[in-house]
């Protein structure tokens, strides 16, 4: 079995090198959903809003069932004592995302609402750091697994980082094409909405090596690790990719795209991981 073997794969693999293996996956992935930009001019809207909800779903579950779960698991104690790394964490991470949303200028997909500081960049540029900024967490919620399989704790397993690799890898693909789309609509060459659609993802590899190195110096903070990461990805989840699919009719459409991905992931995450 092909997953089989990537797992036997990874396990003999540094853990830190794991990781950039790992994004670098994922990255690939982006830059696969923004190749289609070479073959199709527009992708219809209801399809689109159907991806975004995937991703949102995939990302949502990804959350509890590879970073929250795990991250309580392996907590010391009991009842609220057991908890609290998680709710901390998770608290961080969403105020870590909503402050780099008011500082870092960047344009929504509709390119219509800027948010951040007041800039000359161009739109261009403001869009490629909107995908950018949602690709941070992704990135560090695959490093931090890997961190924690490097410092020999048994909850962190080389499975479910893997799974959770793939898991965003596949949410990518739209990410991809959510960005050299609207680009190219904007009357950009194909080749640069394919160049700017791919280098969203960039950061993805450089966060989860900084991610993976800095639980395995730091073990005890892993639990808090995984729920940072967690309530990065809901915070994107919930002020962007959501919000972005209901400024059309499609919303029935992106509802449902999101309860697949919810259910793709959670099944990848249970079964493999």
């Amino acid at each position: 079995m092909i997953m089989d073997e990537v797992i036997a794969f990874f396990q003999k693999t540094d853990p830190v090198l794991g990781a950039l293996y790992a994004t670098l996956f994922t990255w690939g992935l982006t830059a696969l959903g923004a190749s289609l930009v070479f073959f199709i001019k527009e992708l219809n809207r209801a399809v689109l809003d159907g991806l975004l909800g995937f991703t949102g779903g995939v990302m949502v579950a990804a959350s509890f069932w590879s970073l929250l779960a795990p991250g309580i698991e392996m907590s010391p104690g009991e009842g609220f004592v057991k908890v609290m790394p998680a709710a901390i964490g998770f608290g961080l991470g969403a105020l870590f995302i909503f402050a780099l949303d008011k500082v870092l200028p960047h344009i929504h997909i509709n390119f219509k609402e800027s948010e951040g500081i007041k800039t000359p960049w161009h739109r261009t540029t403001l869009l490629v750091l909107a995908i950018t900024l949602h690709n941070i967490p992704e990135g560090l919620a695959v490093g931090v697994l890997f961190g924690g399989v490097a410092a020999g704790l048994p909850e962190a397993s080389i499975a479910g980082a893997v799974v959770l690799a793939l898991g965003i890898g596949i949410q990518n693909l739209p990410e991809g094409i959510a960005v050299s789309m609207p680009l190219r609509r904007q009357g950009m060459s194909r080749f640069k909405s394919f160049w700017y659609g791919q280098l969203s993802a960039i950061v993805e590899p450089i966060a989860a090596v900084i991610g993976a190195v800095a639980v395995t110096f730091f073990t005890p903070i892993l639990p808090y690790a995984l729920a940072f990461a967690a309530g990065a990805m809901i915070f994107v989840v919930v002020e962007e990719v959501i919000p972005e699919t209901q400024l059309d009719k499609y919303t029935d459409i992106a509802t449902l795209g999101f309860i697949g991905g919810f259910i793709v992931m959670m099944s990848l995450d249970v079964a493999l991981g």
